[in-house]
C-alpha cells in the first residue's frame, strides 16, 4: 500500500496544487476589480472626463444646473451638469459634464457657481470638469 497519501500526485503531496487555486482565485478577484473599475468609470463619466481632459481646450464655466442621474457610487451621486463655457477670447455656449460628487462637496457644486473645465473643441457639448484624477 505506500505511504498515506502515496495515491495523490506529485503536486498534491508537495503542496502545490493547493496553492495553484489560491492563484487563480486571485487572478479571478483582480480581473473582477478591474472590470469593476471599469464599470465605475463608465457610469461615473470620468472614462469620457479623462478623454476630454487630456486633449480639451481649457475654460471656465458656470453651473447653470445641476441633475440627478439616479446613480450613486459608494454613496456618492453622479451629476449631471448644464454648463455656461466661456473660453478665452471666444463666444460662450452650452455643453454638459457628468460627473461623480462626494457627498460633502454637494454644497459647493450648485448652480451660479463658477470652475475650470476642459471642452471638446470638436464637440463643444462636451465638457470635463477640471478636477478628476486622470492617469
Amino acid at each position: 500500500m505506500g505511504l498515506p497519501g502515496t495515491h495523490l500526485p506529485a503536486l498534491a503531496r508537495t503542496g502545490r496544487a493547493r496553492r495553484a487555486p489560491a492563484r487563480r482565485a486571485a487572478s479571478v478577484l483582480f480581473a473582477g476589480l478591474l472590470g469593476c473599475t471599469a464599470v465605475v468609470d463608465r457610469f461615473s463619466g470620468r472614462d469620457d472626463a479623462c478623454a476630454i481632459l487630456a486633449t480639451g481646450t481649457p475654460a471656465m464655466a458656470t453651473i447653470a444646473a445641476i441633475h440627478d442621474t439616479g446613480i450613486t457610487i459608494n454613496n456618492d451621486p453622479v451629476v449631471d451638469f448644464d454648463l455656461d463655457v466661456q473660453p478665452a477670447g471666444g463666444k460662450p455656449f452650452r455643453s454638459a459634464a457628468r460627473s461623480l460628487v462626494s457627498r460633502l462637496a454637494v454644497p459647493r457644486i450648485q448652480p451660479g457657481r463658477t470652475l475650470p473645465v476642459k471642452y471638446d473643441p470638436a464637440q463643444p457639448g462636451r465638457a470635463a470638469i477640471d478636477a478628476r484624477d486622470c492617469p
